[in-house]
């Protein structure tokens, strides 16, 4: 796709509003459409309340009607319904992936899935600060209390917002009204291929108190064993949300209170073959799950003393606690006041898996992770049966290295790769964060015009503790079974004491040897201050004039102490050398401090002008600055690199148009944009001369997105309808750099490598989604088909990810005025489609990561069918819903 291409289409879309225009012009002003989208009143990413044709900003309002009808993978899933959105929910109800218009962190899964946006409930960030596998989606949840999503992208979100250049997202609460009223939904679905269960009870209800109170509360429970069942429950919890409202004569005040306890896991990559048409490998399906047995371990916290304790079963457990106000109030004279203010207490302990890692019986790193180098015979057996599955001779080989020779393999999955099996590290991140978030806007209206300041102000203060706890030995199948291994011989740690060694505990969990098992822990208090202005005027009844400014400072202190370990000949822990599970020793704690400001200055102005009631067009320019999420600061965590701390704030450029028109029976919201997002850097940790560790110089990139985003509703009868949202965009690298370092150690013969011109990873080109709706008589029907682009797996572009075509299903049929049931059918045609993979080779090659994945590595995977990993789409699941709404 090119400019050009963009030109053409834009032209073709004012050409069609224009016309639009000229027959419209000649009806009434009077709005008689069927299709009501266009004419919602919208609060988010803007001053002044107003209408979507009077406002100059992409915005688009997801009814809680549309919502309850889908069955979404996640909170962030419902965010498909909007157009220039990337989403990538493959992973489940967590660590999710949202971007818009090209303005990503290039991730491929959700390790930093939401640096450039805001997702808020009820007008404030979920969470004030995001870093690596920490973010709002751990605590967002999308249930029957939901009365609204509200999706701004660029422009505005500059100034409106704190952090979020690429856009807010705004999950809106229902409140009670003059009636009592309410709902219960009761959910049941099979998933997978295994059917496996899905359980789930939502409610709400609202309504007066009296006095001019009211009130609204609800949430939902959820027991789900995930259509990838990994032979425990995959979710497991809910979420209690209320908020009490009292009116008075000059305004009214609103307090909201939330309480989640949730428990989820996030699917695993699978073996794949095939790099043009992805599928999973022989014995595997896209229902297939790699996690271990529900099992506990336990390693030595070398920081707090006692024990890290890990429970695969436990997943990824969420507890959010937090309490809310909003007050509006007339001041009098045209003056309002509006404070919007939150407190919460949030967690999140991970007990999972990384990615698992194919291996060989022969692969001398495989053993060196563990701590298992040595010479004599290694024995795998499956951990609950004793059979032996693997036998491997080691004896030294030229250079002084072992050398392997495979004398027994019974292991499963082989015609997959011969001789391999899995390893999978134990991740685990305990994070406990507190924050404190508010707003406080100031209004003037004065004749045709409106004045707008205030402030903001975010306190966070962060605790995470996080390291490798061990490594999971497995074979390579569905739910794979833990492997026990030991070597009967002598190892690298003492060629003097021959005997029986215990590379795993008999689980089959081994550790992470040395420094690959060390410990961090990060601790840091952000403040974000930020004051804003904004003007808007109506300079005619047809023209509007809107601009606005921030200035944002943020200071972040914090400390970051890390273990040096090392594999101990005395035995580690226990004092025997012979059980390697258990053998590593501190050598020593380091602890480095730092203390950094940053400053922000974000503008953007736009004008705004209706030819009619039914047609109106747009135009703005928007820049923005953001500081940089806190994985930068908790990455300097070595004495010898915190000098080296200097974070740049990233920069946005936004231009766009916006074409809005409405009909009868139609409406329709045409924006063509341009996005410049530059100061992303890269840089890279290596080892120098001496043994130690030096970074690299940092390098700083830019990105660009030439697109066009469309949404239309059209309605041409009661009983017909169709939504639809389309985006073509067109992500190139503007400025790209990497680091190629060279055969030395240290930085002497370190190159720039330049990968300028490419495609931006994970980036589709094409996106839309179709739904045509249905209703006859108290039945009624929809179809969604969704159409994902080929995305690049890298910003060197060597491997593309192939487009798919989703199909969803609902039916419905209302029994009377308050009961109803809706049968859901997501992914009709089990459909396979890649959202991001693993790339193939040895298992160095593999923790490399896909950016080192070369083009003739890729040519030579090809020619040899050689496997790798991908994660896909949920597999076909159905589910049946009973909803009872009084």
């Amino acid at each position: 796709m090119n400019t050009k291409f963009l030109n053409s289409k834009i032209t073709i879309a004012i050409l069609f509003l224009t016309a639009s225009g000229s027959v419209m012009a000649q009806k009434k002003e009077a709005d008689t459409a069927k299709t009501k989208d266009i004419d919602e009143v919208i609060m988010t990413g803007v001053f002044d309340k107003r209408t979507r044709m009077n406002a100059s900003i992409a915005i688009s309002v997801l009814k809680s009607d549309l919502i309850e009808k889908q069955v979404p993978n996640s909170a962030a899933d419902l965010l498909k319904n909007v157009p220039g959105v990337y989403v990538n929910s493959s992973l489940g109800e967590i660590r999710n992936n949202v971007s818009s218009r090209g303005i990503s962190a290039g991730s491929a899964d959700g390790t930093f899935a939401y640096e450039y946006i805001s997702m808020q409930e009820d007008g404030l960030p979920v969470t004030n600060t995001t870093y690596f596998n920490y973010g709002p989606d751990f605590f967002l949840r999308a249930d029957a209390t939901i009365a609204q999503i509200d999706a701004v992208r660029g422009g505005s979100a500059s100034i409106t917002a704190a952090n979020a250049p690429g856009g807010i997202f705004n999950y809106i609460s229902k409140t009670g009204g003059n009636k009592l009223g309410g709902e219960i939904r009761a959910k049941y679905g099979v998933q997978g291929a295994d059917n496996s269960g899905y359980h789930r009870i939502d409610a709400n209800v609202g309504g007066p108190l009296g006095n001019n109170w009211f009130f609204n509360v609800g949430g939902f429970y959820r027991y789900d064993l995930g259509a990838k069942y990994p032979g425990y429950p995959f979710n497991n919890g809910g979420q209690v949300k209320a908020n009490i409202l009292k009116k008075y004569n000059k305004g009214s005040v609103k307090v909201f209170l939330k309480y989640l306890d949730d428990r989820n896991g996030y699917a695993q990559l699978v073996p794949t073959r095939d790099y043009t048409n992805p599928e999973p490998a022989e014995g595997f399906s896209s229902s297939s799950s790699l996690l271990t047995p529900k099992l506990q371990y336990n390693s030595p916290d070398f920081i707090h003393g006692g024990n890290v304790d890990y429970n695969s079963g436990r997943l990824v457990s969420n507890k959010y606690r937090s309490v809310g106000l909003n007050w509006d109030h007339n001041l009098g004279n045209d003056w309002k006041l509006f404070l919007a203010s939150k407190y919460t207490d949030n967690e999140v302990v991970q007990n999972s898996v990384g990615n698992s890692f194919l291996t060989s019986l022969d692969d001398l790193t495989s053993y060196f992770l563990i701590g298992g180098l040595g010479v004599g015979t290694y024995s795998f057996k499956d951990a609950l049966t004793g059979q032996e599955l693997a036998s491997v001779n080691s004896a030294l080989g030229p250079g002084g290295l072992p050398a392997y020779q495979i004398t027994k393999n019974l292991l499963p999955g082989q015609s997959i790769q011969n001789n391999s099996f899995l390893m999978s590290p134990l991740n685990f991140y305990e994070n406990k964060v507190k924050e404190s978030m508010n707003q406080l806007t100031i209004s003037k209206k004065w004749n045709n015009m409106n004045f707008s300041f205030g402030g903001y102000y975010g306190y966070s203060d962060v605790w995470r503790f996080s390291g490798i706890n061990g490594i999971a030995l497995t074979t390579l199948e569905n739910r794979p079974r833990m492997m026990t291994l030991t070597l009967t011989g002598v190892t690298t740690l003492d060629f003097t004491k021959p005997g029986i060694y215990q590379l795993t505990n008999s689980d089959g969990f081994a550790q992470a040897a040395g420094s690959i098992g060390d410990l961090m822990e990060f601790k840091a208090k952000q403040q974000q201050g930020s004051v804003f202005f904004g003007h808007t005027w109506d300079i005619t009844d047809r023209l509007t004039l809107d601009w606005g400014v921030r200035y944002e400072k943020v200071w972040i202190k914090g400390d970051n102490t890390r273990t040096y370990l090392l594999s101990d000949k005395n035995g580690g822990t226990d004092g025997s050398i012979y059980t390697l599970y258990n053998n590593n020793a501190l050598t020593k704690l380091t602890n480095v401090a730092y203390s950094r400001q940053l400053e922000n200055f974000s503008y953007s102005a736009a004008v705004n002008y209706k030819f009619n009631n039914n047609l109106a067009v747009y135009a703005r320019y928007s820049k923005g600055s953001k500081s940089p999420d806190l994985d930068m600061f908790f990455a300097a965590k070595r004495p010898e690199t915190i000098a080296l701390l200097d974070p740049q704030s990233r920069k946005t450029q936004q231009v766009e148009m916006g074409f809005k028109a409405k009909t009868t029976y139609f409406d329709a919201f045409i924006t063509p944009f341009y996005s410049l997002l530059s100061n992303v850097p890269y840089s890279f940790m290596a080892e120098d001369s001496t043994g130690g560790f030096y970074t690299t110089p940092t390098l700083y990139n830019k990105n660009e997105t030439y697109g066009v985003e469309l949404e239309t509703n059209i309605k041409p009868t009661d009983n017909f309808s169709i939504r639809a949202v389309l985006t073509l965009q067109d992500p190139k690298v503007k400025e790209g750099y990497l680091w190629n370092l060279g055969s030395m150690a240290g930085p002497s013969d370190d190159t720039v490598f330049s990968y300028s011109g490419t495609t931006i990873a994970y980036t589709p080109k094409i996106m839309a989604n179709v739904t045509p709706s249905l209703k006859i008589g108290k039945a009624f029907g929809f179809v969604t088909w969704s159409y994902m682009g080929k995305r690049e797996g890298s910003n060197t572009n060597v491997y593309k990810l192939p487009g798919f075509s989703q199909f969803d299903l609902g039916i419905g049929y209302n029994l009377n005025e308050n009961l109803s049931m809706l049968i859901n059918i997501n992914n009709v045609f089990n459909k396979y489609g890649v959202m991001s993979y693993q790339r193939p080779g040895t298992l160095q090659q593999q923790l490399a990561g896909f950016e080192n994945f070369t083009q003739a590595e890729y040519a030579s995977a090809v020619a040899n069918n050689t496997p790798y990993f991908t994660i896909a789409i949920p597999p076909t699941s159905g589910y049946l819903t009973v909803t009872y709404k009084f």
